[in-house]
């Protein structure tokens, strides 16, 4: 902005001129907060330009117009919220809760396609879109020439309410569209939300005032998006995401992705982290992996939605009476708890990672009790300001660990002191470095970090990798602290005599222990692979790459750019495995295992399916499908889930019509609850492992 004193001159010959830049000014800066997330100045200097356009237009009421940044909050409340017919029917979509009910409607969908096309179903792709289900409330924006003309909600599909007024007071929401391309008519279909942050800081308003908090975010915004008031509603600080359209004249766009692009273009805000996929079956691997990161996001969502992404296509599968056929929402079940926040600590991974643990006040949580939260990182506990004894929000969602979804800053006493990342690794005091461009912060002592040493070991162990048993974590630290492992190898070196002298290390125990620690160098390829911490490969990404390089030493001549090209492996995957493989920590690795017999090439089934896959299918549980809930006695989830592949079933996360068998543990909530009531043979560990066979 050029300093007051030139404002000042160019008002002095042209005051239309001034306001009309610094209406765009404005706008500009509007757009690159709220949609590209990558402002430009900081708040003071925004509010210094808003202040000087409300002070121009004070000054030449003549040249106010409806679509001025300075006119988002109305004076007067209206006086009753006015019904308004939706020219498109603003229809509800069905829900699944199981990546099974998912396939079956993706294959519902293309089933219907290739009908009606008269064609075979592969003849024509489709492609699949995956985006957040944002937790909060429909809302129509209906645009003609590019202005806002009126804002409604939902209501029963057919008439909702005008909330204009207060859809005004929402910054995300443009008053007029960006660009010469907008059409003549355009209805953009969204939801309205509030950060968890500003639930927050509501809260810590409404203690000051003598009120109570608010419950969650949905009801805040719910309850505020239909006040008479608009000043009410301006206060909250409400947010808006767009993800779909209703009535339009002349959309240049013939798909999802491509309109969600012109959504951005013309400053509005669209539904973040949005995937397309020519695959339903890589949608569904990335629904799955999205409920993983729920931890990154700042407001509430209810779910994901897979959707059509070619609208020629959503126009041919039409709608039923309730809802559309080309559009599903994928929910699970979320739970949410509050406790206090006893003390944060830090615990170092196989790769290094330093990551933050929440210590809590044990709390019931989706039909067990929860203890600890992990905190992911440094910029998290930053972002939702965290400190030891705080009260804070605990959240469970599918099968992923519990976190920290706010702190309720109405209940901190004080200004408690913030919490300080170390350094300096708290095992081996080495400097902690940050990844480049990244969030994580890892202990770059690889080789001797004697708590990273601990954890590879324990994992390399475990039953998806090397599946040793009775290498438990207990006595891999004493193998380590009494010196007699420092590395994977030798393990393979340990003598029958070494073990026995071990505290609680019997004889039978050392001969099994022994036995097993044989039996593993049969193991192949893809443990090996999995088993050696390579960053970014799982179980799964060591059998794609096993099932491409019959051996390591394969895989060892293999370029970055072929592994790149290898479907589910990608550049970033790629090139961490050639960086580990060639690295001088990582070819040690590889020759002392080998050296120690360990063998390194890949099984085939005599059918020549890929590795990890010879079990697949047959085996008492071929073609049924299970679910695991509650607390086990005998197996992580990891391993009941690897059991139950093993021997032929698939794994799913949520009971469903099609689930054939409910493995309950202690504690198992509302699975089992859903399991009876749709008579799903439930099965305890006992009768689990006679149906496989012992």
């Amino acid at each position: 902005m050029p300093p007051l004193a030139d404002v000042n001159e160019a008002m002095s010959t042209d005051p239309r001129a001034e306001i009309e830049r610094l209406r765009d000014e404005i706008r500009r800066h509007d757009r690159l907060y709220y949609i590209e997330a990558a402002p430009e100045i900081a708040d003071h200097e925004y509010d210094r330009l808003v202040d000087r356009l409300t002070q121009l237009e004070a000054e030449h009421p003549a040249l106010l117009t409806p679509d001025s940044p300075t006119q988002r909050v109305g004076d007067q409340p209206v006086e009753g919220l006015i019904e308004v017919e939706h020219r498109v029917p603003m229809l509800s979509i069905d829900n699944t809760y199981s990546v099974d009910e998912l396939r079956a409607f993706a294959r519902r969908a293309e089933k219907l396609l290739a009908e009606r096309a008269g064609t075979d179903a592969k003849a024509e792709p489709v492609e699949w879109v995956v985006e957040l289900k944002i937790d909060g409330v429909a809302i129509s924006l209906l645009y003609e020439q590019g202005w806002l003309v009126r804002a409604a909600t939902r209501g029963n599909g057919q008439v909702g309410d005008d909330i204009t007024h207060n859809a005004r007071t929402i910054a995300d929401v443009p008053l007029r569209l960006l660009g010469d391309d907008v059409p003549p008519a355009l209805e953009v279909r969204g939801e309205v939300y509030m950060t968890n942050a500003d639930l927050a800081r509501l809260n810590e308003q409404q203690q000051r005032q003598g009120k109570p908090p608010f419950a969650n975010t949905r009801n805040v915004t719910a309850g505020s998006i239909r006040q008479l008031d608009p000043r009410i509603c301006a206060e909250r600080r409400l947010r808006l995401f767009c993800h779909g359209v209703g009535y339009v004249e002349g959309l240049a766009a013939t798909n999802h992705m491509e309109f969600l692009d012109r959504l951005r273009q013309w400053g509005l805000p669209a539904t973040p982290m949005v995937e397309c996929f020519d695959r339903v079956e890589a949608a569904i691997e990335h629904c799955e992996s999205l409920v993983g990161r729920l931890h990154e996001l700042d407001f509430e969502i209810d779910g994901l939605v897979l959707k059509v992404n070619r609208f020629d296509q959503r126009e041919r599968l039409g709608t039923t009476s309730k809802s559309p056929r080309w559009v599903v929402a994928y929910k699970f079940e979320k739970y949410e708890a509050t406790t206090r926040l006893n003390e944060i600590r830090v615990q170092v991974g196989k790769t290094g990672t330093v990551t933050p643990v929440a210590e809590l006040e044990p709390v019931e949580l989706a039909g067990t009790v929860v203890g600890r939260a992990s905190l992911h990182n440094a910029d998290e506990i930053e972002r939702k300001d965290i400190r030891p004894g705080d009260v804070v929000v605990v959240e469970k969602a599918g099968k992923i660990i519990p976190h920290i979804v706010r702190v309720e800053l109405h209940e901190r006493k004080g200004d408690p002191p913030r919490f300080h990342f170390p350094d300096h690794c708290p095992q081996c005091d080495t400097r902690l470095a940050r990844d480049e461009g990244g969030v994580y912060i890892r202990c770059p002592n690889i080789e001797s970090c004697p708590a990273q040493l601990k954890e590879r070991l324990r994992y390399f162990a475990s039953r998806p990798a090397m599946d040793i048993e009775g290498l438990g974590e207990k006595l891999v630290e004493q193998l380590i602290d009494s010196q007699l492992v420092q590395s994977y190898a030798d393990l393979y070196r340990l003598q029958r005599e070494q073990l026995i002298g071990l505290e609680r290390m019997g004889e039978k125990s050392a001969d099994n222990l022994m036995a097993n620690i044989e039996a593993s160098k049969q193991r192949g390829l893809a443990r090996v692979l999995t088993a050696v911490a390579i960053r970014h490969v799982g179980a799964s990404v060591a059998k794609v790459l096993a099932a491409h390089f019959p051996s390591i030493d394969r895989l060892r001549a293999a370029e970055v750019d072929q592994l790149a090209e290898i479907n589910e492996i990608g550049p970033v995957i790629a090139q961490s495995v050639h960086d580990f493989l060639h690295g001088t920590f990582g070819s040690r690795i590889i020759d002392d295992l080998r050296a120690v017999g360990v063998r390194m090439e890949s099984d085939h089934a005599a059918d020549g399916s890929s590795p990890g896959t010879a079990t697949r299918g047959a085996g008492p549980l071929s073609g049924k499908t299970l679910v695991v809930t509650g607390t086990l006695s005998k197996y992580t989830r990891e391993e009941i889930k690897d059991l139950i592949e093993h021997h032929g079933g698939r794994a799913t996360s949520s009971v469903s019509k099609n689930t054939d068998y409910l493995v309950a543990g202690e504690k198992a909530g509302s699975k089992l609850e859903k399991a009876n009531k749709l008579d799903v043979t439930v099965l305890d560990e006992a009768a689990f492992e006679r149906l496989i066979g012992g």
